[in-house]
């Protein structure tokens, strides 16, 4: 018997709250995509990623082809650099879809392992006037 191998692929965020709470975290903006990440100050529990595609982008054929490049680029490269702790949101553009599969993988490794350069500003609960 072989012994199973350690999990090294992030989970995913399906709901849309968890989606919502990514964006109260930093964004890494970029040509291919945009990148928000919420540190949940859980250190035991694995990384998740959710991918989101609008519809602004394309018909549904190539939406689903933009998420399945970007969920496959994660698969193999880029959840090995996601830290432990912390949820990733992945909003693809349309220059995502005739990109060279190899600048994605590269481009999501760098943004991943990049140190916070945006962060969204505070919003007021109310507007002065």
């Amino acid at each position: 018997m072989t012994s199973p191998k350690p999990k090294s692929t992030a989970g995913r965020l399906k709901s849309r709250p968890q989606f919502l709470a990514v964006r109260k975290g930093e964004q890494r903006k970029g040509p291919l995509f945009l990148l928000e990440v919420l540190d949940r100050n859980e250190p035991d529990t694995g990384p998740r990623v959710g991918f989101t595609v609008t519809k602004k982008h394309g018909n549904a054929v190539e939406r689903n082809r933009m998420r399945r490049r970007l969920k496959e680029a994660v698969r193999l490269s880029a959840g090995f650099a996601m830290k432990p702790g912390h949820d990733y949101v992945i909003v693809a553009r349309r220059d995502l879809l005739n990109a060279p599969f190899k600048r994605i993988e590269k481009t999501l490794c760098e943004r991943i392992e990049s140190k916070q350069k945006y962060s969204r500003p505070q919003q007021a609960g109310s507007r002065k006037e």
